[in-house]
């Protein structure tokens, strides 16, 4: 039976994947329509940087992501200056880490979901006056909606396994930051194997539904 703490760290980790696929998918989906439909010059290049966070350790990651969030980094200087808060050591700055390491994954899922939306029927929208935009929002995105709704769930089983970047920009601080991987690792630094057990029970649960759900999806899809 889960404990409160283990229960509440189960939410934190709910909420902080939620929020970093939220964070990503509209990146993600500019970046997969990027790839799948533009003609934009250094194409390859931007293919090799959208893939960085897949292969980097998580680590490096999470460092890129202290020095743009840190007080001294732009973003980490702007939230001071305009809202007077720190990003680092969060639970936001953990979400946008799990967002960053998911965000490949979403990005080629919906790319291969918009190569597959037939370019002739965005083509007929153009024709009949709808602009770039406004085909992109009601022929590609429709079209392809059950290949993005697969890339946000493979994103978001993703953030809740992330730990490398996680806790080098938000910390392992109980009640705030310690998501469900961080929650595994300290109970198992400090021999509490049967909390560890039931956390890893609880996050196999997670990650079987997400990843079963994904699949129905991108079968559908790809019929």
């Amino acid at each position: 039976m889960l404990s409160s703490d283990e229960l509440r760290v189960i939410a934190l980790s709910l909420q902080v994947a939620a929020l970093g696929t939220a964070l990503g998918l509209p990146v993600a989906l500019l970046l997969g329509w990027l790839l799948a439909k533009s003609n934009l010059p250094g194409k390859a290049a931007l293919d090799t940087v959208v893939s960085f966070p897949l292969v980097l350790p998580p680590v490096v990651t999470g460092y890129f992501l202290l020095l743009l969030l840190g007080r001294d980094g732009p973003i980490g200087a702007a939230a001071r200056t305009l809202f007077g808060v720190d990003v680092v050591f969060t639970w936001v700055a953990a979400a946008l880490a799990a967002g960053l390491v998911a965000m490949p994954l979403m990005v080629r899922s919906i790319e291969i979901a918009m190569s597959g939306v037939d370019p002739r029927l965005e083509r007929a929208a153009r024709s009949l006056g709808a602009g770039p935009l406004r085909t992109f929002f009601t022929v590609t995105i429709p079209l392809a909606h059950r290949g993005i709704l697969a890339a946000v769930l493979l994103a978001f089983a993703r953030g809740l396994g992330e730990f490398g970047a996680t806790i080098v920009v938000a910390g392992n601080i109980p009640g705030r930051t310690q998501t469900v991987p961080l929650f595994i690792f300290n109970r198992l630094q400090v021999g509490d194997d049967a909390a560890a057990v039931r956390l890893i029970v609880a996050s196999l649960v997670l990650a079987f539904v997400a990843l079963a759900v994904h699949q129905r999806l991108a079968r559908r899809a790809v019929a």
